[in-house]
């Protein structure tokens, strides 16, 4: 039955007006090679900024690094839009995440400052 209703769940996110705004502004953003590159570039040094947050430690060249290009990527309408619906998706997915966190009372620890 979890695992139904996971599916169901997974199904109704899927219908979701953010993650068709999602998808439809990722394919926009990702047509041009430049702007996609420049977004995985993007989510790469994300997951190494978190990775090096996670470990304690404070990289400013990184951070700095991460900055410059979410700037550019700004600056490009399809890129903005996606990022924009990106975060959306994502606040949806994690606030079912604190839902489900809160009904069997695990810990979310960092996710709780959010």
């Amino acid at each position: 039955m979890v695992y139904d209703t996971a599916r169901q769940l997974a199904q109704e996110i899927a219908e979701s007006r953010e993650y068709k705004d999602y998808k439809q502004a990722k394919e926009k953003a990702t047509a041009n090679e430049t702007t996609a590159g420049l977004l995985k570039q993007y989510h790469q040094l994300q997951l190494r900024a978190q990775a090096v947050q996670l470990g304690g430690e404070k990289d400013d060249a990184l951070l700095q690094q991460l900055q410059k290009l979410g700037e550019v990527l700004l600056l490009n309408q399809e890129a903005s839009a996606f990022l924009l619906q990106e975060f959306r998706l994502n606040q949806m997915v994690g606030d079912v995440y604190k839902i489900l966190a809160q009904a069997i009372e695990v810990d979310l620890g960092i996710l709780e400052e959010a």
